[in-house]
C-alpha cells in the first residue's frame, strides 16, 4: 500500500494577528478506520484553524473583498443567515478588525455554537427551522432585512458569493495537493454552500483533469438526487448541522462530480464515534458523513489511489447532542458503550 512522502517541518514563525495564522492546517492518514482500505485515506483537520473550523478560510477573505470594494466602511455590520461555523469565523474575523456582527440561524442548532457566538460579542437571531426558503420567516429572508434596516451594514452572502469557493481554490486545494506531493486521486465532502467541495475541486483538476470528486449528502437533502438522477429532490430528514442542501447554489453552477453517496445519519455517527475512540480525533456529525463517503470512493477507486477528505470542525461545538445518550437515543442513533460507561462515576483512586 502506498504512502505519502514525508514533509519537511515547517520553521516556526511569529505572526502579527490570529487572521494570519488561518490555513495551513495539517493532512493526517487516518490508520485505523483505513486499514481495511485498498488505498490509503487522508483528512485535512480543520479544527486547527484559529476559529475551528473550515469556515474560517472564506470568513477572511469575505470580509477583506468587502472592505476592498468598499461595501464594508470602519465601525460597519457583518450579517450573515449561518448554521453556526461561518458565523463564528465570521465573527473571530470582526472582533479582531472591530466590526459589529450580526448572525441568524435556524432553531435546529445547538447551544454551543450560539453561545460562542455570544461570546465573541456578535447579536443572534433564532428562526424556525421547519419553513421554505422563501418565507419571510426563514433564516435567509431574516438576515437580509436587518441589513436593509442596518446602515453600513453588509451580507455576507456565503450561499452565492464568489469568494466562498475561490478561498478553498486559492487555499485549500492547493495546500492538499502540495501536501500530498501531487499524489491525490480522490477528493470527497458534504455540501453545506457547496464552497469548499467547488473550490477544491477546481483547483485540484486545474493540476489533474482526472482526479474524481465526490459528494457525500445526508438524508433530507437533495444533491444525491441531483447528481445521480438529475432531479432535485429529497427524502427523510437529518440530525447533521452545516449540510445539506435543496437548491444549486451559484458555488455549486458548473460543478461536475464522478461520484455521489447518500450517508444515513446512523453511519455517520457510527463513522464520528470511531474517529474519536480510535484515531483520537474529535469531530462532528458532517465529518462522519466526510470520512463515510471518503471511505466509499476509496472502495470504488480501488488500490492504488490516495483519497482525501476534510473534517470541518471539533465535536465539542456539539457536546449536548453528540455525546448526550438520550439525544441519540430520541433520534434512533446508535450510543457507543463508552459514551454509555461514561455516564457512571469511577469510584475516587486513594
Amino acid at each position: 500500500m502506498s504512502t505519502l512522502p514525508l514533509q519537511p517541518s515547517a520553521s516556526l514563525r511569529v505572526y502579527d494577528d490570529i487572521l494570519e495564522t488561518i490555513g495551513r492546517t495539517p493532512l493526517v492518514r487516518l490508520q485505523r478506520l483505513g486499514r481495511d482500505l485498498a488505498c490509503p485515506l487522508y483528512a485535512k483537520i480543520e479544527a486547527f484553524n484559529p476559529g475551528g473550523s473550515v469556515k474560517d478560510r472564506i470568513a477572511v477573505n469575505i470580509i477583506e473583498q468587502a472592505e476592498r470594494s468598499g461595501s464594508l466602511q470602519p465601525g460597519g455590520t457583518v450579517v450573515e443567515a449561518t448554521s453556526g461555523n461561518t458565523g463564528l469565523g465570521l465573527a473571530m474575523v470582526c472582533a479582531q478588525k472591530g466590526y459589529r456582527s450580526v448572525f441568524v440561524m435556524p432553531d435546529k442548532m445547538s447551544q454551543e455554537k450560539i453561545q460562542l457566538l455570544r461570546a465573541f460579542g456578535a447579536r443572534v437571531v433564532i428562526t424556525p427551522t421547519a419553513v421554505a426558503p422563501e418565507d419571510p420567516r426563514s433564516y435567509y429572508n431574516v438576515a437580509r432585512k436587518i441589513v436593509d434596516d442596518t446602515p453600513n451594514a453588509v451580507l455576507a452572502n456565503q450561499y452565492h458569493n464568489p469568494e466562498n469557493p475561490r478561498s478553498h481554490y486559492q487555499t485549500t486545494g492547493p495546500e492538499i495537493w502540495e501536501q500530498t506531493g501531487g499524489k491525490v486521486d480522490g477528493f470527497i465532502c458534504a455540501v453545506g454552500t457547496g464552497g469548499t467541495l467547488a473550490g477544491v475541486a477546481a483547483a485540484l483538476r486545474e493540476r489533474n483533469p482526472d482526479i474524481a470528486i465526490g459528494i457525500a449528502d445526508p438524508p433530507g437533502a437533495a444533491l444525491y438526487s441531483y447528481y445521480t438522477k438529475g432531479v432535485l429532490e429529497s427524502s427523510g430528514s437529518s440530525v447533521t448541522e452545516g449540510i445539506g442542501q435543496s437548491r444549486i447554489t451559484a458555488n455549486l453552477e458548473g460543478l461536475s462530480v464522478d461520484a455521489a453517496f447518500q450517508i444515513p445519519d446512523a453511519e455517520s455517527a457510527t463513522v464520528a464515534f470511531d474517529l474519536l475512540e480510535h484515531e483520537g480525533l474529535c469531530v462532528g456529525l458532517s465529518s462522519g458523513v466526510n470520512v463515510a463517503g471518503a471511505m466509499r470512493l476509496a472502495r470504488q477507486l480501488g488500490p492504488g489511489h490516495v483519497v482525501v477528505t476534510v473534517l470541518a470542525d471539533y465535536g465539542t461545538r456539539y457536546a449536548s447532542r453528540l455525546f448526550n445518550p438520550e439525544f441519540l437515543r430520541a433520534k434512533g442513533l446508535p450510543v457507543p458503550a463508552w459514551l454509555e460507561r461514561g455516564k457512571t462515576m469511577e469510584p475516587a483512586l486513594v
